[in-house]
């Protein structure tokens, strides 16, 4: 069973019954699952997760679904967690990890929130849902629509890859192609949802996708056998992977799962075409101020507001991390470098945490000897235009 409790607004604090649809609270801010952490360890322990499925619902317990009979699975999570040795050995750096979210079904990350923002939307009756995206949460969104049987309604952004759009159509969805940024698709994407009644799955405006995506703390920290990483680099958009991990740390801490002690330092990861965390982090604002005119060959980095502005900033700070900004040319390279020495095929995003770890270790930020997880956060097949030339001609 799950064990949760209530929403909670994470601005305010302002508490919400679980029990019915939501978007944001009355702030304009994002709501966030609560659970009584103190039943789920007097319940449940680490060991109990050695005889469960080997995916996201195997952690139900902190999940929100009321009826796991209604969760729908299509094999996400429990990505591999892959030691980086030809690679480290290369950079003189042994402890380097890649926690590769290519893997999941529709090839990216957005699997987890969406499996789990989607069986709980529908438990709680949606019967049409909707959402704006830059390519891998549409076709998420797609998919988990499809197994759910209920409409899906995308609104893209009329240059991203051709893959994502036809992805989506092959999913079964209706897609609306926008002149303009993810936000502009929003604006549109909100009009249907008013004069349809579909429900808004947008990043952070719902309380559910943050579940799925928080998944990949728990697995983690499973994967290294309960002693978190020094540094997590993470490709930071719409930032719900971010907050979802260290949303997991505080948990486990609770639980008394992980040490509150040394918990890891966090990255957060964007192109120097659309950088407004950065920005936001280095002026030492608690909100970020809207990017004009973003630009960036990696479409999920491409968001030039994120309603999770000021909890991305906050589990920086609180986590003594940082933000870097690094061009396309440099991850498009250290995507490059990626998959020559460990056979996995990145996204440009998860060539952009490569990217930032080596400016991280040039100024002296990462130190010898410390554990450092880069996240892929898909595959590079849906960008494979980037690479379509051969560099060495």
């Amino acid at each position: 069973m799950s064990y949760l409790t209530h929403l909670e607004c994470a601005l305010t604090g302002e508490t919400f019954p679980s029990e019915q649809l939501w978007n944001l609270a009355p702030s304009g801010k994002p709501l966030l699952a609560r659970y009584d952490l103190k039943k789920v360890a007097a319940v449940w322990n680490r060991q109990d997760l050695a005889e469960r499925p080997h995916t996201l619902w195997r952690y139900r317990e902190v999940l929100p679904m009321r009826d796991f009979d209604n969760a729908l699975s299509l094999g996400e999570g429990f990505t591999p967690l892959l030691p980086a040795r030809r690679l480290g050995k290369a950079l003189g750096f042994e402890t380097l990890f890649i926690k590769d979210e290519g893997v999941n079904p529709t090839t990216s990350f957005k699997a987890r929130g969406m499996a789990v923002a989607v069986s709980r939307a529908r438990e709680l009756g949606a019967t049409a849902l909707s959402a704006p995206s830059a390519g891998n949460a549409a076709g998420a969104m797609s998919a988990y629509a499809a197994i759910a049987g209920l409409p899906a309604f995308v609104f893209m952004p009329r240059d991203v890859p051709i893959a994502f759009i036809g992805e989506c159509r092959a999913l079964g969805a209706s897609v609306t192609l926008v002149d303009g940024l993810i936000t502009d698709c929003g604006r549109l994407a909100a009009e249907g949802v008013r004069t349809h009644n579909r429900f808004d799955l947008s990043t952070l405006k719902e309380p559910y996708r943050l579940e799925g995506k928080k998944t990949m703390g728990y697995e983690l920290a499973e994967q290294m056998d309960w002693t978190l990483p020094d540094v997590i680099i993470y490709p930071t958009g719409g930032g719900t992977g971010l907050i979802g991990m260290w949303k997991a740390f505080a948990e486990m801490v609770e639980l008394g799962w992980v040490s509150g002690g040394k918990l890891p330092r966090m990255v957060c990861v964007q192109a120097e075409g659309c950088a407004p965390m950065v920005r936001a982090f280095e002026k030492g604002d608690r909100f970020a101020e809207p990017w004009q005119n973003g630009k960036t060959a990696a479409d999920g980095l491409r968001v030039p507001a994120a309603v999770g502005d000021f909890l991305i900033l906050r589990a920086l700070r609180e986590s003594n991390g940082t933000a870097v900004a690094v061009s396309d040319g440099a991850m498009i390279s250290a995507a490059g470098e990626i998959g020559r020495s460990e056979g996995i095929f990145p996204s440009p995003e998860g060539g952009a945490t490569l990217a930032a770890f080596h400016d991280l270790r040039r100024s002296g930020w990462i130190k010898d000897g410390e554990r450092v997880v880069l996240f892929n956060t898909g595959s590079g097949h849906k960008y494979a235009h980037l690479w379509a030339e051969d560099s060495r001609a």
